[in-house]
């Protein structure tokens, strides 16, 4: 059996009930109303995992708890990975065990984050300490097809993760900040109109990440 393979892109969202109504009237339904989600990426010391370009993430979303493991992702126009996933029932006994074996919390980011979808692939929309950003994951003519609907064009979509798109802010606006939560970041968890203002359109590579300035 062939392991699941995670394809997506992201893209900057700068109208947040604007978007939300678009995906109500293309078919669309909230599957999860925003939620607080906490992620936590380990590693074995030296960063090995990450200098393979792998990920292991103990991620919290409300009061289900999962473990995830990512390998090397594949960058075009989308980002294509292969996923493993499995639900954890204790959490914080899991990071325990982790530890036991030797791996250790490396980063840390949050952000509230709505699901939707159309049986056909998945959007999400997260509301995070630097900006509001949104998912597409299914098969490529779909998320093709739903981003041209939803007036994104290939031009500006994202394939950098998460942690990159942090280290970018924290860079740009030399902040001290060490992992993307609220608190350390000083942002709030609400939408910011015009918080990627001037995100340029320009073709491959993906345009530069225009990030709320805390």
């Amino acid at each position: 059996m062939a392991a699941p393979r995670e394809i997506e892109i992201k893209f900057l969202v700068t109208d947040w009930k604007s978007l939300e109504q678009k995906l109500v009237d293309i078919g669309f339904r909230c599957i999860t109303p925003a939620t607080h989600e906490l992620n936590t990426l380990y590693d074995l010391p030296g960063q090995k995992l990450r200098g393979k370009g792998e990920l292991l993430r103990l991620r919290q979303y409300g009061e289900i708890w999962r473990l995830t493991h990512k390998t090397r992702a594949k960058v075009g126009k989308y980002k294509s990975r292969i996923e493993l996933e499995t639900t954890v029932s204790d959490g914080p006994q899991m990071g325990l065990i982790l530890r036991a074996l030797g791996y250790h919390p490396v980063f840390v980011y949050e952000k509230y984050r709505s699901e939707w979808g159309d049986g056909k692939g998945h959007v999400v929309l997260d509301r995070t300490p630097i900006g509001d950003i949104a998912e597409l994951e299914g098969p490529p003519g779909w998320i093709d097809a739903t981003a041209k609907t939803l007036g994104v064009t290939a031009a500006a979509y994202i394939t950098k993760s998460y942690a990159e798109l942090f280290f970018e802010w924290k860079r740009k606006y030399k902040r001290k900040a060490l992992n993307m939560t609220f608190r350390e970041c000083s942002g709030r968890a609400k939408s910011a109109k015009s918080a990627f203002a001037g995100v340029p359109r320009k073709p491959k590579p993906a345009p530069e990440f225009r990030p709320r300035r805390a």
